[in-house]
């Protein structure tokens, strides 16, 4: 274990400024070795510094890892971690609130990519909650396009947590494999979308006919510009397996080349089922018309893997997000990893499009 002395320095209030910072630099971490220090924890926020998600993921971390995690508490606004040896087992983290467990999954997985076994991890919090991917976007966009890294994992949702409640309630059971390293990724070619599917959902006290509207709506809308694609939105209604009431809408679009893209909504009080389905359709929109290869939202979560893998990844996007360079920021100052962005001029559309290449640190997991 490295000194205190050695501590990798992070200011977390640097360009996103926010939890991403905490999930990237914690799981480079444990998985590097390096101790880190963050200071200025989500400084521009209205409530800054760690709120409980953020807390739970990096308690989760620490002991993956068996670390030694300093300053964290709710509201804290520097922490350090000075990861040991990271071990296989059975971890449990509970946000106690709607706090995402795709985020927490989000900071554990890598870690857990470089244990010594298969671990399992269970995860409460919101499956469904704001600001965050659904877990459905886990599950059927982010982990396909993982494995093409090597990572393996099954995800089983045991109790789903619609709409935002302070409650959560939610539960996921993650069985990660552990692998020697990452294999790099090149994903170019785009391709032509061959199928869009989705499903919208009512839970709790809901009527039905708020899934069928959402589905109907999203179609209708996504009918208008692409005419060609038969569009199979299942509208269903979530009885055993959810607490809270709550709708929402995941629509999906995969390409020839094995591209996944997605475009999702959750329904609030006071808002037509109409324009939860058409904001998800505009979303899914959005994402395939600028001809990349992934979506804005899985665009920032592949960096770290793309960091760590042995090899170059090259890897075509639309618009860069603030998210995306945070991440790479984070990377290249924690692992020997180098990123360029190059834009491209593509005569077949109007859009630009950007390769975010990576020449990777090839982390080797020493557990194996």
């Amino acid at each position: 274990m490295k000194m205190d002395s050695e501590a990798v320095e992070i200011d977390g209030s640097v360009m996103e400024g926010g939890g991403q910072i905490l999930r990237v630099s914690a799981a480079l971490s444990c998985i590097i070795g390096s101790s880190i220090k963050i200071t200025k924890i989500r400084a521009g926020r209205s409530t800054p510094g760690l709120r409980p998600q953020h807390l739970t993921g990096l308690q989760l971390v620490s002991d993956l890892c068996s670390g030694s995690l300093q300053g964290a508490s709710i509201g804290s606004t520097d922490i350090s971690l000075t990861p040991g040896k990271t071990r296989a087992g059975n971890y449990t983290a509970d946000t106690q609130t709607a706090g995402s467990v795709c985020l927490l999954l989000q900071v554990a997985l890598p870690c857990a990519l470089y244990a010594d076994a298969a671990s399992q991890l269970c995860l409460k919090g919101g499956t469904n909650a704001e600001m965050a991917p659904q877990i459905d976007y886990t599950i059927k966009v982010f982990k396909p396009i993982v494995e093409k890294f090597g990572v393996h994992f099954d995800c089983d949702i045991r109790m789903r947590s619609v709409g935002f409640y302070p409650k959560g309630g939610g539960e996921v059971m993650v069985t990660v494999n552990p692998v020697k390293e990452l294999t790099p990724v090149t994903m170019t070619e785009r391709g032509n979308i061959t199928k869009i599917y989705g499903r919208a959902y009512v839970a709790g006290v809901l009527p039905f006919k708020l899934a069928k509207d959402m589905s109907a709506a999203a179609v209708r809308t996504i009918r208008k510009e692409i005419k060609e694609l038969y569009i199979n939105i299942q509208p269903q209604q979530e009885k055993e397996k959810a607490c809270g009431n709550g709708n929402g809408i995941l629509i999906i679009a995969e390409s020839s080349t094995g591209c996944i893209f997605a475009g999702s909504a959750l329904g609030k009080k006071g808002v037509y089922a109409d324009k939860v389905g058409i904001e998800a359709a505009e979303m899914l929109l959005k994402n395939i018309r600028h001809n990349g290869c992934v979506d804005e939202f899985l665009q920032d979560q592949l960096i770290i893997f793309m960091a760590l893998a042995k090899g170059t990844s090259r890897i075509r996007t639309g618009a860069v997000t603030l998210h995306t360079q945070t991440a790479i920021h984070i990377a290249e100052q924690l692992t020997q990893a180098k990123f360029t962005i190059t834009k491209c001029e593509d005569e077949l559309s109007r859009n630009i499009t950007y390769i975010i290449e990576c020449q990777g640190s090839g982390a080797v997991n020493p557990n194996l």
